[in-house]
């Protein structure tokens, strides 16, 4: 595996990250909580260290799932990496979206990110993850309702009592993390990005660079669209969030993989699955840090932190990079 330094900090996450977004089961369809322990454990052994959560991910389970995989592995092995500010249990803030729990209950979610819900927030997650720290702790969503400065006055607060190491955010975009940093600084963007979602390389991320700031790439897979093994009459199970998005309607997933055999024989000349060359790519794309990747078993698992065997010229990757436009990504 390889490590990377997280912005100005002497945190290093593993280059190819743990994301416990499905294994939390909520707006995935399901999740099995055995299959997801051992696919975190299996992570850990190929040198997956780094592992991202959050409280919204199954409202609780998620973290539940990571603090059960990581019993008996020495706490200064591991970076905990988990979320606040979003609240399934308090109705305040901004109203973000109306879902339903793992128990088909219906749930309003709200955004909201202030003083007293940001150290609540903290307790619980130490408790479900069975820590005494949080390695890195980011806000979910920016939150609309409270000044960035109160929320982040809260995580220093967090900081100096030894519970939390480090103040990151999701979802900021250049003018958020600029504020952001004149209360704390700031030393990672958790933001979106793949092969075929990059609109944040237009100002976030030249803004990352510029202000070594670390980027966390989420759903760099575009969740699952990117693996090749998608159709177009693809369904989906009751609850899974992909149903409806733009990303899978048959013209995208056609489109993707017209692009995708393209790159086919490069990944065989390498001796690697699509999905391993697609994240290494993304390692290797300017001021991404860390690609966060999610997992469902223990196979998935190895299989992505194998990613970071796969070696890539810089003529391979212009090649890629080719490619992608002559398919209009």
């Amino acid at each position: 595996m390889e490590y990377r330094k997280i912005g100005n900090s002497d945190l290093e996450l593993s280059v190819i990250t743990f994301g416990a977004w499905a294994a939390g089961g909520w707006m995935w369809g399901s999740t099995d909580r055995n299959d997801a322990i051992n696919a975190i454990k299996a992570g850990y052994d190929l040198g997956v260290t780094s592992i991202d959560t959050a409280p919204i991910y199954g409202q609780g389970d998620s973290e539940e799932i990571v603090g059960d995989a990581i019993k008996g592995i020495s706490r200064d092995k591991l970076q905990i990496v988990t979320k606040f500010g979003m609240r399934w249990d308090l109705a305040k803030g901004e109203l973000a979206m109306k879902s339903k729990n793992n128990n088909g209950q219906d749930i309003d979610v709200y955004k909201y990110a202030g003083k007293e819900s940001v150290i609540y927030e903290c307790e619980q997650s130490l408790k479900r993850l069975g820590t005494d720290y949080i390695d890195l702790y980011q806000i979910h969503w920016p939150d609309l309702t409270t000044p960035i400065s109160e929320t982040f006055e809260a995580v220093g607060r967090l900081i100096e009592q030894g519970k939390v190491r480090y103040a990151g955010v999701c979802n900021y975009n250049a003018a958020q993390l600029k504020e952001a940093d004149q209360t704390l600084e700031i030393v990672s963007n958790q933001i979106p990005f793949s092969m075929v979602n990059r609109g944040v390389e237009d100002e976030t991320v030249p803004y990352c660079i510029e202000k070594n700031k670390a980027v966390l790439a989420y759903s760099p897979m575009e969740r699952g669209l990117l693996t090749g093994k998608m159709t177009a009459g693809y369904k989906f199970e009751e609850g899974d969030h992909r149903q409806g998005s733009k990303f899978f309607t048959p013209e995208s997933i056609e489109k993707t993989n017209a692009f995708l055999a393209k790159i086919k024989p490069l990944a065989d000349e390498k001796n690697a699955t699509l999905s391993q060359l697609v994240l290494r790519w993304t390692v290797e794309r300017p001021g991404i840090t860390i690609a966060l990747v999610g997992a469902r078993n223990e196979k998935q698992s190895i299989q992505n932190a194998e990613a970071i065997n796969v070696k890539l010229s810089a003529e391979e990757i212009e090649l890629i990079n080719t490619e992608l436009k002559n398919a209009g990504f």
